[in-house]
């Protein structure tokens, strides 16, 4: 239908692309997705794709989640904001089954290397920011980034989560993979070292506690059966390293002393009095505790796919008049509540029960370790953020989710 050239192929290389640009640029990456996506619909051979994608748990759970959020228009009033949530959510509906169709297990490696290799390049522009050879700020390209907290193509509410992930992959081949050359087990331990430095020079806590859940899952990976060993090196290492980047670190100490002020500070008057969220902690406290008002009154269905806004404004009138009105909770349990209900929780959840479901069942070890290391890095970084709504976020997901779960359900 499209001509001779070799599909195929022709898939792998765009995903290697796309595994590149995932973590560089929004745009970039959008254009191989909306290619890919392209070739796909008018590819043909659609039965033999819709059986493979029905034939998936995971895929179906997917699916559901997105249709969900389709059938939550229904009682939604806020039909405009319904679709800008049904349009950053289209990823579970159409990009996940088409990734999850065209992955081929064998090209895993070149995704992870396109992947690490493009965190290498933000790496090594992170500390030329962070050294203040490369100007960053509002008026140049690396807008997000400042010098005190060098972010190159992200915030770093996004950035730390993937350099958490990325600094798993890497740890993991060298604790796991005995094929290593000698070479390449020094540049992925001064790979690790840095992004190690790196993630505690840049400012998003998320990442930094996901990091240190993602060392302890790599820990208790790697010595397996050995639960007094793993227990005694978690013991060691988790704080060796928290204490150290506190002690070294001017922006981590810092974080971790207003972290812990505003949570012993938290007033909710004058939370709301503030009209900008000068407290990030206290500002999620008092989204959480606004948005349970809402959860407590529609807890099965919620209410509507679009409806957060209004209904967190009314909510915030009555009970912190003055406080911010906010399109999101920042965390992504409470989103799904208000907006679905317990239903749309269940849902949601049964993606990461699928995923760590079939990470058991994988007979190599890398697709069954990094396969529940995935689901449990969303896990916990869910409660601060909607991140499953995010472009860089939501697509990390979707895009190791496509090949990590691949023919484990056809095996």
């Amino acid at each position: 239908m499209l001509g001779n050239f070799n599909l195929e192929k022709t898939y792998q290389y765009l995903l290697i692309a796309l595994a590149f640009l995932m973590p560089l640029t929004v745009t970039g990456a959008n254009t191989v997705i909306v290619i890919i996506c392209f070739l796909w619909l008018f590819s043909g051979d659609y039965k033999a794709k819709y059986n493979q994608i029905i034939s998936s748990n995971l895929m179906i759970a997917s699916i559901a989640f997105y249709c969900l959020h389709v059938i939550g228009m229904l009682w939604t009033e806020d039909l405009q904001w319904g679709l800008h949530i049904l349009h950053k959510m289209w990823y579970f509906l159409l990009l996940l089954p088409v990734l999850y169709n065209i992955v081929k297990k064998e090209y895993t490696k070149y995704y992870i290397y396109a992947f690490l290799i493009a965190i290498a390049l933000t790496e090594i522009l992170s500390y030329l920011i962070w050294f203040e050879i490369i100007e960053s700020g509002e008026e140049t390209f690396f807008h997000h980034a400042r010098n005190y907290n060098p972010t190159p193509f992200m915030s770093h509410v996004s950035y730390n989560p993937f350099l958490a992930f990325a600094i798993y992959l890497v740890t993991y081949e060298i604790f796991f993979n005995k094929k290593l050359s000698k070479l390449m087990l020094w540049l992925y331990s001064f790979f690790s070292i840095a992004m190690v430095i790196n993630m505690f020079i840049t400012g998003g806590r998320a990442g930094q506690v996901v990091f240190f859940v993602m060392i302890m899952i790599l820990i208790l990976q790697y010595f397996k059966r050995q639960r007094i060993k793993a227990l005694i090196a978690i013991l060691i290492l988790l704080p060796g390293i928290f204490l150290t980047a506190y002690q070294t670190s001017p922006l981590f100490n810092q974080r971790i002393h207003l972290a812990i002020n505003e949570i012993v500070n938290y007033d909710v008057e004058s939370v709301a009095v503030s009209q900008q969220l000068n407290s990030s902690i206290g500002g999620r406290i008092l989204f959480t505790l606004n948005s349970w008002e809402i959860i407590k009154e529609n807890a099965l269905l919620g209410v509507g796919t679009g409806d957060f806004p209004i209904e967190y404004k009314k909510i915030t009138v009555q009970q912190s008049p003055g406080g911010p009105y906010v399109t999101n909770p920042h965390n992504m349990y409470v989103l799904i509540l208000v907006q679905l209900g317990i239903v749309g929780l269940l849902s949601m959840l049964s993606i990461m029960y699928y995923q760590i479901k079939l990470s058991f069942k994988g007979s190599n070890r890398f697709f069954r370790d990094v396969g529940f290391a995935l689901p449990l890095l969303f896990l916990v970084i869910m409660w601060s953020d909607s991140y499953l709504l995010g472009h860089f976020t939501g697509f990390l997901f979707v895009f190791f989710s496509s090949f990590l779960y691949k023919d484990f359900e056809e095996s």
